[in-house]
């Protein structure tokens, strides 16, 4: 089975190309359908492993871009403060 590729320094496979393009919008209404197709059970076991390992990369994405939106609230109350 071929490995992951790693995100320099990190230790965490880094997501795909296609995944770090994606909008908060998009990845989370995908991750969503992937969490419904897993839920269903009706997946083969190396399907199943595809969309859990698909479902990661857009939970790190999602995760991503709501730690950037934060930095960027804060940063605007900073401001504010000033």
């Amino acid at each position: 089975m071929a490995s992951s590729p790693v995100s320099a320094g990190s230790g965490t496979p880094a997501a795909p190309a296609d995944v770090q393009a994606l909008s908060y919008e998009q990845a989370r209404d995908e991750l969503v359908r992937v969490v419904n197709e897993l839920e269903q059970g009706s997946a083969t076991l190396e399907q199943s492993l595809a969309l859990w390992e698909r479902g990661e990369a857009l939970a790190s994405r999602c995760e991503e871009w709501l730690i950037g939106a934060k930095a960027r609230l804060d940063a605007a109350r900073g401001a504010v403060a000033e």
